[in-house]
């Protein structure tokens, strides 16, 4: 059987969502498995050299997953041209001239979001891009969770009828690190080092709205600090720059070309109360349906409980067994894995990635007006980004 193997220089995987999801869960994996079997029946394997700024770290983890190649050297791999394929996963602040550079040297691209610190830089990525045969994707992880991957089956097949609303809760407590240490890096709360919820959060809430609905119109929302203070991995005391917790409403356009509102509260401020860290509701004439990471339960119209307000009077009714489970009729991967092997796929057959970079520029479109928003407490609509 033929094959055919990649090379990817991994830039960022000494970082958390590096290492952790697009390393040790998507390509170790892949390369542990044989490679993918394509459609011709050929075999593509991977093969990644780790790249960043720290000798030491990169050495250990090379070690201890059997990777060859290592380097320091972010200019040399990128034009290194014996790499296939460039992945970045760096701080936001280094992303764009990581990935202007890998453009110039004809490599094709899969990147972690936001593709650049500002709307100016990632449209500057995206027009680059259009003039290329590369295939470039980024990364919408939350689409490939079996949760939603089930809730966007649900669209598909009409279940819901007209669609009316959506609602998202996303978030838990992420300690202020003096007591107990936070489970996040302490940069995540400086605005001035890229932190944010709002830069962070609306990037998804962008791709998945549009993954599930469609296209974002308008935004209408409110940032908040609500720790002011916080300590930071060697237990000093830092100011909070950034927002902790982000509050939205977005109007959506269907393909069918209804309204659909959407709300989305993001929190690092909040204690858990669902089943997931994240859930999604949706609304509709037919039906609803709720969606966590891996779990999604739907009601029909036909079984939905008459419910009514008497305050005087316990209700006897058990709301939430009324839904039903709404099973997963396949196997599903981890989300990180499943758009690797879906981008992997398209690079070995020379076509574009579903999720390309001017999908990342309207998530930096959607965060940065939802930043304007916030700060003139005006509504605010969303136009289309022309290349």
């Amino acid at each position: 059987m033929a094959s055919r193997t990649l090379t990817i220089a991994m830039n960022g995987i000494t970082g958390r969502m590096g290492y952790r999801q697009h390393l040790v869960r998507s390509i170790l994996p892949i390369r542990d498995d044989g490679g993918l079997l394509l459609d011709d029946g050929s075999r593509l394997q991977v093969e990644p050299i780790l790249v960043g700024r720290n000798a030491d770290k990169l050495k250990e983890i090379a070690a201890r997953h059997s990777v060859e190649r290592w380097t320091t050297d972010q200019d040399a791999i990128i034009a290194d041209p014996d790499v296939d394929i460039y992945f970045d996963a760096q701080t936001t602040a280094r992303r764009y001239a990581a990935l202007s550079a890998a453009i110039d040297a004809g490599k094709h691209i899969y990147t972690e979001k936001p593709t650049a610190e500002t709307l100016d830089q990632a449209v500057d990525l995206a027009r680059r891009a259009a003039n290329t045969n590369l295939t470039i994707g980024v990364v919408h992880d939350k689409l490939y969770l079996p949760g939603l991957v089930k809730l966007r089956r649900l669209v598909d097949e009409s279940f819901f009828g007209r669609i009316l609303s959506l609602r998202g809760e996303f978030g838990y407590w992420v300690f202020e690190g003096d007591v107990q240490p936070a489970q996040r890096p302490s940069w995540n709360y400086r605005k001035q080092d890229g932190g944010g919820m709002m830069v962070d959060m609306f990037c998804h809430w962008n791709y998945v709205l549009e993954g599930i609905l469609g296209r974002v119109k308008s935004v209408y929302s409110q940032a908040v600090t609500h720790i002011p203070v916080r300590w930071d991995e060697q237990g000093r005391s830092y100011p909070a720059t950034a927002d902790d917790a982000a509050y939205a409403i977005f109007e959506v356009e269907t393909p069918d070309g209804d309204r659909v509102i959407a709300q989305l509260n993001s929190s690092w401020a909040v204690r858990v109360h669902r089943r997931e860290l994240v859930e999604f509701q949706v609304d509709g004439t037919h039906g609803s349906a709720v969606a966590g990471l891996f779990h999604c339960e739907s009601q029909q119209r036909a079984n939905t409980p008459r419910a009514t307000w008497d305050p005087d009077i316990p209700t006897n009714l058990d709301f939430m067994s009324q839904w039903s489970a709404v099973p997963d009729n396949a196997e599903l991967a981890n989300g990180f894995r499943a758009q690797w092997e879906e981008f992997l796929r398209d690079v070995a057959a020379e076509r574009s990635h579903r999720y390309d970079l001017l999908s990342g520029a309207r998530g930096i479109q959607l965060a940065a007006l939802g930043e304007q928003s916030s700060n003139t407490g005006r509504k605010l609509t969303v136009p289309q980004i022309v290349l």
